[in-house]
């Protein structure tokens, strides 16, 4: 199947689509794909944006070994052939009346909707940190932009005090705080200044990952590099100009705040479900993710809306991965609902992060709703660090998101 689409349209002149995906991310698109190679037309995707980013990659543009160009492709060269592209925000859901009202495209009607608008970066959460992005001391891998500038950043440091924060859960790929700090260790340890950095991780969770398996072989890899761990520590706000970070620590059932200084800093952004699903029918109570069943990605009030990727409520993690295990199910089961049939899917929570923990070697974490390592790769011993595996981050996963995830196939 080709791989591209006519110019983006208004809508003003159809407004009624058989189905409507909200969000042109890997969800949104892989399941498009997918619609189309199993015969389905009159789709239409709502999406603003005009580049399509691959994502993990932007760790990589952060530790310098890679472009961070190679990670953005024009969007219409990712919406498939015969799914209209409308470039537009969408400002509200009626779903009792089977519409999405758009910010300048008028109202969209439909049959069934598919939202996958993924989530928001609350930078303006965190007091201090906007105006701390504008010093040279502070960065975050966690924007198209600001990647380069991390890089830049690791090589103006000769040593002293250099804190990576993550945010509180949930939160896209959570892997990436430590991915970044383990390139930024190795680098140092090249450079010969890692004896001289006090490298801290200053994190919200409780440990270094959520299954127990990896987290003991993480907390090696700490150990390796000499990194001092911080646990439930949350970045509350930034002082850019005493170049000072303030967290809020939890201890027992008390919370108290600490005063770290800094000489350079790596932040992950708080993060949400975007605002117009906050505030629309489609969101859940707590927290204002998108309500879904977890196993059939179905909308558990309105029974022709489904969702997948980072803005539902399901309980795994955040991940590219996710995303390429929900896309096939969910299609299954959206294809199934059109014919008026059961629902025969089920995503049991896959989710993986491949995260990098030095310039040659990765350690590929598998897991799914069990909470247990679910490795998929046989023959190899997957629980432990391993060179082929960071080639294959590199090179292999971007051709397996471009070539397979996005148009249908993988």
């Amino acid at each position: 199947m080709s791989n591209h689409t006519e110019a983006p349209s208004s809508a003003k002149g159809r407004i009624h689509h058989h189905i409507v995906i909200v969000g042109g991310g890997s969800g949104g698109i892989s399941v498009a794909a997918r619609l189309r190679r199993a015969g389905v037309r009159d789709i239409a995707i709502v999406e603003p944006s005009a580049t399509h980013f691959y994502q993990p990659l932007w760790t990589l543009v952060g530790g310098g070994a890679a472009p961070r160009e190679a990670s953005a492709r024009p969007m219409k060269s990712v919406v498939p052939r015969g799914v209209e592209w409308i470039q537009d925000r969408v400002a509200s859901f009626d779903p009792e009346n089977n519409s999405v009202e758009t910010e300048s495209s008028g109202t969209l009607s439909y049959d069934f909707l598919v939202a996958s608008p993924g989530l928001q970066l609350d930078w303006d959460k965190i007091p201090g940190l906007l105006e701390a992005l504008d010093t040279p001391f502070v960065s975050s891998n966690y924007h198209y932009d600001r990647a380069p500038k991390t890089w830049e950043m690791l090589q103006n440091f000769s040593g002293g005090n250099a804190i990576f924060t993550c945010a509180p859960m949930p939160i896209k790929c959570a892997g990436a705080p430590q991915k970044i700090m383990y390139l930024a260790s190795d680098y140092f340890r090249r450079k010969g200044i890692l004896a001289s950095s006090n490298v801290t991780y200053a994190t919200a969770t409780p440990a270094m990952f959520g299954v127990k398996e990896y987290s003991a072989i993480l907390d090696g890899v700490v150990e390796r590099y000499g990194i001092e761990t911080r646990f439930q520590h949350t970045l509350r706000s930034i002082d850019p100009g005493r170049k000072e970070a303030t967290f809020e620590v939890k201890v027992c059932d008390e919370t108290k705040e600490v005063q770290l200084d800094y000489d350079i800093m790596h932040v992950t952004p708080p993060q949400s479900a975007p605002d117009f699903i906050k505030r629309s029918p489609l969101a859940a109570s707590a927290g204002g993710w998108i309500d879904v069943d977890k196993h059939t990605l179905q909308h558990v009030k309105y029974d022709n809306v489904f969702a997948l990727g980072d803005a539902t409520n399901t309980p795994n993690a955040k991940t590219g991965a996710a995303i390429r295990k929900q896309a096939p199910a969910l299609t299954e089961n959206l294809l199934a609902r059109i014919a008026g049939q059961e629902l025969p899917s089920s995503y049991g929570g896959y989710g993986s992060c491949p995260l990098v923990t030095s310039y040659r070697t990765m350690l590929l974490c598998e897991f799914d709703y069990t909470g247990k390592p679910t490795p998929t790769v046989p023959l190899l011993d997957m629980m432990k660090e391993r060179t082929d595996m960071g080639t294959f981050k590199r090179y292999g996963l971007p051709i397996l998101y471009w070539y397979g995830m996005l148009r249908g196939r993988a």
